[in-house]
């Protein structure tokens, strides 16, 4: 199973993606800062890491940065900073994608498959997606809803 960190400093935000990640069938690991994140994959190896930009110690670029330099791992940037120049430094940097706050669990759950399918992480059919009657559906994407007996 893909390991993803969540790297935020806000613990609402990292619960809530570590909420929908595991429901997707990701393991998860947390970072509160920059500096605790680089310490985590000094130790570990990840599939993927989410990265906020402005966190405490050192932000999610300059960790994207570092990150770069040891290992290929993709990394999806999630930030309230939505200007185009921001964007635009990230993808320089290297970042898969960049998704800003506020933003749709859901959504960044697909993301993070299909930035795992892109770099060669991607989980088969089976396990990323749940057989119905109307054909196959993600987790995600009935996230809420209820069956009816």
């Amino acid at each position: 199973m893909p390991r993803l960190l969540v790297a935020d400093d806000e613990m609402r935000i990292r619960e809530l993606i570590k909420k929908y990640a595991k429901f997707e069938g990701y393991e998860v690991e947390e970072a509160a800062d920059g500096l605790e994140t680089l310490e985590k994959f000094g130790a570990k190896e990840y599939d993927l890491a989410i990265l906020d930009v402005m966190m405490p110690e050192l932000d999610g670029f300059s960790v994207c940065r570092e990150i770069r330099r040891k290992r290929p791992t993709p990394v999806i940037m999630l930030s309230a900073r939505g200007e185009e120049y921001d964007k635009i430094h990230g993808f320089e940097l290297g970042v898969d994608d960049y998704v800003v706050k506020p933003f749709s669990p859901r959504e960044l759950m697909m993301r993070v498959a299909a930035v795992l399918k892109r770099t060669g992480m991607e989980r088969t059919q089976k396990e990323l997606y749940e057989k119905t009657a109307c054909g196959w559906i993600s987790p995600a994407a009935r996230c809420g809803w209820t069956r009816r007996s």
